[in-house]
């Protein structure tokens, strides 16, 4: 560290170096001074919105391509979230407030008889910091935890993992099952864990299948946005 770093003064730097900072922040997992950051841009009357989208997200896109690059790993980008969800501690209840427009929400759970969730615990926080709301059911899912939080989150996207192949099988269960209640076309379904593979993912009926937090938040998106095309048009 050189001394030049220990004498930066957030609140010295101007809107585009503060954010420029911030990005370097986020990137080195620096929770702290991403706090301090945030507040310093709310003083400075920036909307809630912008903080989010123009510092935070922006920030977890570049930590989302080094990671898909194989240039950062699982532990630096658990750093990086946790450094965005102490900046979006402070900025949630402010973005209810004004009713800032969501990307979309999405359940996400590890299936029933299946108790790992470094991956889905990553996918989640991607996904939170590329501006979705995120409802996390843990571990251990039954097809009645599922259904239940996407009606009761009125949801968009379903997102499951599984890590054990024995498990894999229990997807279909929860897709069959919302295929039989009329509901499958209400939602995005997205799967993921280490033993399944594209053809898995569509021989069980998902939206797609996502080989990492990376692509899933890009899958999430191109879904989303392609559903509010079908809605305007």
């Amino acid at each position: 560290m050189s001394d030049e770093e220990d004498d930066l003064i957030l609140s010295e730097l101007n809107d585009e170096e503060l954010v420029l900072q911030m990005m370097d922040d986020l990137y080195d997992g620096m929770k702290a001074e991403i706090e301090e950051s945030v507040n310093i841009l709310l003083e400075r009357k920036w909307t809630p919105y912008d903080i989010l989208t123009k510092a935070l997200v922006e920030g977890m896109a570049i930590v989302g391509v080094d990671f898909r690059d194989g240039i950062l790993f699982v532990p630096e980008v658990l750093l990086a979230a946790g450094a965005m969800k102490g900046g979006m501690v402070i900025l949630k209840p402010l973005l209810i407030e004004t009713g800032a427009p969501r990307l979309g929400k999405m359940v996400i759970g590890t299936v029933k008889g299946d108790i790992h969730d470094i991956g889905k615990n990553l996918v989640g926080m991607m996904m939170e910091g590329a501006g979705f709301e995120i409802y996390d059911l843990g571990i251990n899912n039954s097809l009645e935890d599922y259904i239940g939080a996407l009606e009761a989150e009125d949801a968009d996207i379903l997102g499951m993992s599984a890590l054990l192949t024995t498990t894999m099988p229990y997807m279909k269960v929860v897709i069959d099952t919302l295929i039989e209640q009329g509901k499958r076309d209400k939602y995005i379904v997205l799967v993921g864990g280490a033993p399944l593979n594209e053809e898995f993912g569509k021989a069980i009926g998902a939206d797609a299948y996502c080989r990492d937090a990376a692509v899933a938040v890009e899958t999430a998106k191109e879904f989303m946005a392609r559903k509010h095309n079908q809605l305007s048009a």
